[in-house]
This record gives C-alpha cells, sequence and structure tokens, in this order.
C-alpha cells in the first residue's frame, strides 16, 4: 500500500471502530474542526458508496430523540450501514448528475431542503492528472449547482437560494482534485457563502491531490 505508514493506520482504525471505509476519519476531522452536523440537521450524501460519510453523519446527529435525517445518494444500490447508522439513514439509487434540484428537495424534511449537502464523488481515476482533475472538477460544479441553484436561472446579480437544495445558513462540502482550476472555483463558490475553506485531511493518501472546500453559512 502506498503513502507510508497514515493509509494502513486509518485502514486498520476504520476495520477496528466498525466504519465502512477509512474515509471515515476525513469526514470526522471536517465535523471535528467545522461542526458542520448538529442534533437535528437534515443532511444530503452525494456520492454516498461505501457508506462510510452516512455513518459519521448519523453519528454527528446524536441521539434519535434530537431528530435530523442523513439521504445518501449514489449512482450504485448501496445498503444503510448495520453500524452507527438507524432509522434515520436512508440510501436512494440515482445519479446525481441528472438529479433535479426539485426531486432532491422531496427527500428532505417538510421538503424545503437539506441544512448540510455533503460531496464525496469522484471521478474513476485515469491516470492523466488533467483529465481527472476535469472531471472531478465537473462534479464539484454539479454538487454545488444543486446546491445553490443555477446561478444563469437567477441572474448575476442574485445569490438567493431560490431554487437550491441547500437551505439558508447551511454547509456545503465539495471533494476536489488540485489543479490550476481550484482557485477559479473557490472565487465562483465564496459569493454565496459566509465562509470558505480548503483542508487536506490527515486520512488522506499521500498520492492523492485531493482537498476538500468546505462552504458555511448559505446567504439568504
Amino acid at each position: 500500500m502506498s503513502g507510508a505508514g497514515a493509509p494502513d493506520f486509518f485502514y486498520r482504525e476504520a476495520q477496528r471502530l466498525g466504519y465502512v471505509a477509512r474515509s471515515a476519519f476525513k469526514l470526522l476531522q471536517l465535523q471535528k474542526q467545522y461542526k458542520l452536523i448538529t442534533p437535528g440537521s437534515s443532511v444530503l450524501d452525494l456520492g454516498c458508496a461505501p457508506g462510510a460519510w452516512l455513518q459519521v453523519a448519523c453519528q454527528s446527529l446524536g441521539p434519535q430523540k434530537n431528530g435530523g435525517v442523513v439521504v445518501g445518494v449514489d449512482v450504485k444500490k448501496l445498503k444503510v450501514p448495520s453500524v452507527y447508522c438507524d432509522e434515520r439513514v436512508r440510501t436512494v439509487c440515482f445519479d446525481v448528475m441528472n438529479l433535479p434540484s426539485d426531486q432532491a428537495k422531496l427527500w428532505s424534511p417538510q421538503r424545503k431542503g437539506f441544512s448540510v449537502i455533503l460531496s464525496d464523488m469522484c471521478p474513476p481515476v485515469s491516470g492523466i492528472m488533467t483529465k481527472d482533475a476535469a472531471l472531478s472538477m465537473e462534479l464539484g460544479m454539479r454538487a454545488f449547482s444543486l446546491a445553490v441553484g443555477d446561478s444563469e436561472e437567477k441572474g448575476s446579480e442574485s445569490h438567493t437560494n431560490d431554487v437550491g437544495v441547500l437551505l439558508p445558513g447551511g454547509s456545503l462540502v465539495l471533494k476536489l482534485l488540485e489543479s490550476e482550476d481550484l482557485q477559479g472555483f473557490i472565487q465562483l463558490c465564496k459569493p454565496y457563502f459566509k465562509k470558505a475553506s480548503l483542508l487536506r485531511p490527515k486520512a488522506t493518501r499521500s498520492s492523492s491531490r485531493e482537498i476538500y472546500l468546505i462552504c458555511q453559512g448559505l446567504l439568504q
């Protein structure tokens, strides 16, 4: 396994603690630093397979009495992991690239939208850096558009959440691959949120170029 000792450590820890994948530790770190998911949150997890982020998201909701919901969407059919997940978690088989915002809202409480949207989507890695980065950016752009709505529909001067799935004040997490287009994408996102940050979690393999964009506080 590449990446020296860290990948082995997180792989072993995931098995020991009952997470279905080592990627759980990425969201655990994001949650610890940014406190994105709170009791009662409604969470939409895009590209949710194999389900590790569903586990962490449900954990972050706290006891069942606190309420909340986690909806995972993936092009693959996925059974909800039995460990750490409860009846607040469900999955939907759907291609995010073809997911209308109105359809996504139907899965949310009161059909109004979600307070947190997570996207750990990643294209099949070809090894061609420019191609992989472009595909990753396309997935990130799709998640962003789903969250805030189509800017062309809303007008160039408006950043209101008219058709987006993310509720005002909500948070959006996007996995991207580092490239020359990354800063431009960040600048596109910034006007919509109070704060935008980048983080490379400790559980990321040393050979990976992935990085996470954390957007907090969707402006009304």
